[in-house]
């Protein structure tokens, strides 16, 4: 992350979807930055430490937003005013609160900036270095839109003044095209040194289709990207002592903002994880009472996952169950059920016994949607999950967040709030 080259960071001035921008003149020009190749790699390195990096990232809240808005967490301090919002839910959550707009603006600036990498990609020449910059843009372009439209009913896809708002269809669409039209740069988008290199970007994008087309309910092309992702690579956000993990740094190892509820993981009893469970320990702290955090957020150099290949495994699953394919999705189901740590690239095995339950539809996805709040833990996707399987609102207390009052006040397209 100290290699990272934060060139475009005075673009982050203009938060909301219209084109305003207040330029620093002791910072590159937006022409210095994207007239080069220099200037294009290093826009694409802060792509990654803008996403990823701080309590404004959307890394930190996503997984706070949605962790306390289905009942993951347990606020240590209600002077933290926005978390205890998110908490409360309902009518609580105003159109005010920080994350939610730092969750906005920061990936309406993401999705901006990696554009305009995209629009200036033939500055660079070298073929392996353009097909790299290229994806490495589009994932983080794919990730600002298709995450805004979890949490939001509607989002502009375009930056400029009074942008109109795309459906939540039309966003999860967009988003796929974005990552399809990685397809002619994968074979040869390898990375290279300059480059932040901890993405596999072939496996990243496969993983991210079949996310995505499994949110549109097009369980064919989940099924057919699933199957091509490589279970043993692994792609992560980096951190050190620098650039820390945010939620390490800024929640789990301070003593006043927040920590896993408990063992059950905030799921009702009838889904709550067993004793026996080996997720339970790698989630959280063996022996701590109260429970504090482990994983991927116990230490501020701990790598956070893009993916993990639970998830793959498990929107296999999905997809077959819906499919009414049931064979098929117990044995997805099965492979999450049985896995060890030691047979997993990050460590997280359930190390169960395979599935014994009623053989129909409800059944089995009522346990593939357990085994995704237990498996994907603090991952950020269990509000777009907790929907999806239409879960009882008493399982969250939102639905969908209001929109800020930095997009409302500066564009009157913006949506009525929705009720909840």
């Amino acid at each position: 992350m100290k290699k990272i080259i934060l060139l475009f960071l005075f673009l982050g001035l203009s938060l909301t979807s219209c084109d305003d921008e207040f330029l620093d003149p002791t910072k590159p020009t937006e022409e210095d930055v994207f007239s080069s190749r220099s200037g294009l790699i290093g826009a694409a390195n802060g792509l990654q430490s803008k996403w990823s990096v701080g309590r404004q990232s959307p890394v930190y809240t996503i997984i706070t937003g949605s962790g306390f808005t289905t009942n993951e967490f347990r606020l240590l301090n209600a002077g933290n005013a926005d978390e205890a919002e998110l908490l409360a839910g309902g009518v609580s959550v105003s159109s005010k609160n920080a994350l939610i707009n730092n969750l906005w603006s920061q990936s309406l600036v993401i999705n901006a900036e990696a554009q305009k990498v995209l629009d200036k990609i033939d500055i660079i020449t070298v073929p392996a270095e353009k097909a790299s910059v290229f994806v490495h843009a589009s994932i983080y372009k794919a990730l600002a839109i298709g995450t805004l439209v979890q949490f939001f009913e509607q989002v502009p896809l375009e930056t400029m003044k009074n942008a109109t708002f795309s459906s939540r269809a039309e966003v999860i669409a967009a988003t796929i095209a974005t990552l399809k039209s990685t397809e002619p740069y994968l074979a040869t988008a390898n990375g290279f040194s300059g480059l932040v290199g901890n993405i596999k970007y072939k496996n990243t994008v496969n993983a991210l289709l079949a996310r995505f087309y499994l949110m549109a309910g097009d369980n064919d092309n989940a099924l057919l990207y699933a199957n091509l992702v490589d279970l043993t690579s692994k792609s992560t956000f980096l951190y050190d002592a620098i650039s820390n993990n945010p939620i390490a740094n800024v929640a789990i190892l301070t003593p006043n903002n927040y920590q896993p509820i408990d063992r059950t993981f905030g799921l009702p009893a009838a889904l709550a994880p067993t004793s026996s469970d080996g997720r339970v320990n790698f989630y959280i702290t063996p022996g701590s009472n109260p429970t504090t955090g482990a994983g991927f957020f116990d230490s501020n150099s701990k790598l956070i996952p893009l993916y993990l290949p639970g998830e793959i495994m498990l929107i296999k699953a999905e997809a077959y169950a819906r499919k009414n394919q049931l064979p098929e999705a117990i044995l997805e189901l099965n492979k999450v059920l049985t896995k060890t740590a030691a047979a997993d690239a990050f460590g997280v095995g359930a190390n169960l016994l395979p599935y014994t339950g009623t053989v129909n539809q409800t059944s089995i996805l009522t346990e593939i949607y357990r085994n995704r709040c237990i498996e994907l833990y603090m991952s950020g996707l269990k509000l777009e999950d907790s929907k999806r399987f239409n879960r009882p609102n008493t399982e969250r207390n939102r639905d969908w967040y209001p929109y800020p009052d930095s997009e409302r006040f500066n564009n009157p397209n913006t949506p009525a709030d929705p009720a909840n």
